[in-house]
């Protein structure tokens, strides 16, 4: 949604908001890919024309069928939206219902996006890498139920715009989760990449007694990796940062010390550990602004699911799950 006044909270919704779907997907890792849409049948979101124009869903005076749904699916997931399995459509189809019981609330109170809005958000969308190819003009947006959706958030952040966040609540937050602010012993490295065995050889034998300044400047010189031009400094890692076979020569170094060649998929390393970070906590004041997103965050879902599920008592809805074009696996 574009508004042209937004506070905090109105960005925040955004973020959660308009890629609900997306990001329950990710959090369920219901979305990822299992294999080909053409595996079997009821596998994937299956192009059945004679399935196009079945209903799947009717809330108050709409119909809604398994085109539109497809539509929502690609405005989703993008060229994904064919490779879903089962499981991730169901979770999806969930989000699309609740969509559309909020675009019901919203055209019963009379909510309508202006022509601004409207032109703001197919900029947007335009404006967007992903979406540069396949944003038309504003009839195709009508056509494509994108403005329902863009309806629906509008009406959903009129629910969560007055939503507040006192200190208190970042600081308790901080408190009863200060184990998730510690921050184990973590190293500082830099490297000399080469592309052949010999090669690297050739510069771990110049850098014997090599100092500090030495080591940068063959890094700069010599070394094939993208940092070279930094002097060879990789940065700053915690455990389970970096592959193994790295990781276990890098943790066992001394503190100024270089390692020996080291064989990856990406050449032959030559490390060198340039400090070592003792464990520390993450002071409340640094972790606030994160703390803040994550109260905010749930905040924002508690109340939109709470509002839901109250649309499904008092809203006309049906939905027929037998019509969709996949194997419907509904929550109980």
């Amino acid at each position: 949604m574009i508004l042209k006044k937004m506070n905090h909270q109105g960005r925040v919704f955004l973020r959660s908001f308009c890629l609900l779907a997306a990001a329950l997907c990710l959090s369920l890792t219901a979305c990822e890919p299992k294999g080909k849409a053409d595996d079997g049948p009821g596998q994937g979101l299956a192009a059945d024309a004679q399935k196009n124009d079945r209903v799947i869903l009717r809330v108050g005076g709409f119909s809604y069928d398994n085109a539109g749904f497809r539509r929502y699916i690609e405005n989703v997931m993008g060229n994904r939206a064919g490779e879903l399995e089962p499981e991730s459509l169901s979770r999806l189809f969930d989000k699309f219902v609740e969509e559309k019981l909020l675009l019901e609330a919203a055209r019963a109170q009379g909510l309508v996006l202006s022509p601004e809005e409207k032109e703001a958000y197919v900029k947007k969308m335009k404006d967007a890498p992903s979406q540069a190819e396949t944003a038309g003009a504003p009839g195709d947006f009508l056509a494509a139920g994108i403005y329902d959706g863009l309806l629906a958030e509008k009406y959903a952040f009129e629910l969560i715009k007055d939503i507040r966040l006192d200190a208190a609540e970042v600081s308790r937050y901080y408190q009863e989760h200060k184990k998730d602010y510690l921050l184990p012993e973590r190293v500082k490295v830099s490297q000399i990449l080469s592309e052949s065995e010999q090669d690297a050889v050739r510069v771990l034998q110049k850098l014997k007694d090599a100092t500090e300044e030495d080591f940068r400047r063959v890094a700069r010189e010599e070394s094939a990796g993208p940092e070279a031009f930094k002097n060879g400094e990789m940065g700053v890692f915690k455990p389970g940062e970096l592959p193994y076979e790295m990781e276990k020569v890098i943790f066992s170094l001394a503190e100024g010390t270089i390692s020996p060649v080291v064989e990856s998929s990406y050449g032959y390393h030559i490390f060198r550990l340039d400090r070592r970070l003792a464990p520390e906590l993450v002071s409340e004041e640094a972790a606030r602004p994160s703390i803040r997103m994550k109260i905010l965050d749930l905040k924002i879902k508690e109340l939109l699911a709470g509002h839901i599920e109250a649309l499904k008592e008092k809203l006309e809805w049906s939905v027929y799950p037998e019509n969709l074009t996949f194997i419907y696996q509904g929550n109980d």
